[in-house]
């Protein structure tokens, strides 16, 4: 699908005509499960990821042989208000060690057998300082919707979503902070390791943002525009796209979350098709998750973002359809069901 131009009507009409689950292939999998060799909900979440899966593939039968994580890399301007322990020349060296195949998301693509895919979203020129303006003029926010909607073109049957911007967890807490209200310090965590100044600025940054945007504040797409990135713009188009295809999206972390978290305030039903692979370790997501009715996959304490909490869960997920598919029913095995 060709997208790069949409208006933001036009992802509103998109929102709208979204494909629901196929509801036959949920209850053959079901049904396939209560006749696995084993006691009936033994394999406990498994079973329901297995479903899940199915009713958004459209498949009785499950698989995943094209597993994609796709990572998006952004910039921010907000980082010149001393918002992150690492400065944003670490984006550059960042997307050398992807490609390189020296970072933690190279290890668990490789251990997992996961496609991997690196999105430079302009990475050498950062967004607009959201305390001073908006982050992207709305015709370059509907357009790395579009680019972001292109992510999956070459074809997928999961889709791991993760992102990598120094200063992006200032931006996914202003947007928390927008469409959930409270104090800003409720949202902004520790991101990278900043220190208590370095918190304290993040907070101060978050709450400059709020009141300089807070007149246009009540359309999530303005959210997104005004507080955001280009990656957490790129990755509402992911997601997006993978509705209308039909592919099952396991999210990542907090940042992630927050792209997730405009789609869900456009429309509760917008992530049907979407898991969350973890619970970051940064304060606010479990909060987050819950608000969006997501339930982690994981739970290990970690924040590093590129995907990684989700390419994890990608191995649970491919565990769970190989269960599903490769264990066989009591008939088939010859065991006596329980009287």
């Amino acid at each position: 699908m060709s997208v790069t131009g949409l208006p933001f009507d036009d992802i509103r009409l998109l929102i709208l005509s979204m494909p629901g689950p196929d509801g036959a292939a949920r209850a053959a999998v079901q049904a396939r499960e209560a006749d696995l060799i084993k006691p009936q909900g033994a394999l406990g979440r498994l079973e329901g990821i297995a479903a899940h899966v199915a009713a958004w593939q459209g498949k009785v039968s499950p698989r995943i042989s094209r597993p994609l994580v796709a990572i998006f890399a952004g910039s921010h301007g907000v980082v010149a208000k001393g918002v992150s322990a690492y400065p944003a020349a670490v984006n550059r060296a960042m997307l050398a060690s992807f490609s390189n195949g020296h970072a933690a998301i190279n290890q668990l693509c490789k251990t997992f057998d996961l496609g991997l895919k690196v999105f430079d979203l302009a990475i050498d020129l950062p967004t607009g300082d959201i305390t001073e303006g908006p982050a992207l003029e709305e015709a370059a926010c509907a357009a790395t919707i579009g680019f972001g909607m292109e992510a999956i073109a070459n074809g997928t049957d999961l889709l791991c979503l993760g992102e990598m911007g120094i200063g992006n967890t200032t931006a996914a807490a202003a947007i928390y902070a927008a469409l959930y209200g409270g104090p800003a310090s409720d949202w902004v965590g520790r991101g990278t390791g900043v220190d208590d100044a370095g918190h304290a600025r993040k907070v101060a940054a978050v709450e400059a943002a709020l009141t300089l945007h807070r007149d246009h504040l009540g359309d999530p797409l303005e959210v997104l525009r005004r507080l955001g990135g280009r990656e957490i713009a790129a990755m509402v188009g992911a997601i997006l796209a993978a509705r209308i295809e039909r592919v099952p999206v396991i999210l990542d972390g907090y940042v992630v979350t927050a792209a997730a978290a405009i789609l869900h305030a456009m429309d509760p039903r917008a992530l049907d098709h979407c898991l969350a692979g973890h619970c970051s370790a940064e304060g606010a997501h479990a909060r987050v998750l819950a608000t969006l009715g997501l339930v982690p996959i994981l739970d290990l304490g970690m924040r590093l973002g590129e995907g990684s909490g989700a390419a994890l869960a990608a191995g649970i997920v491919k565990a769970a359809l190989a269960c599903h598919t490769g264990m066989a029913t009591f008939a088939e095995a010859a065991v006596p069901e329980r009287q």
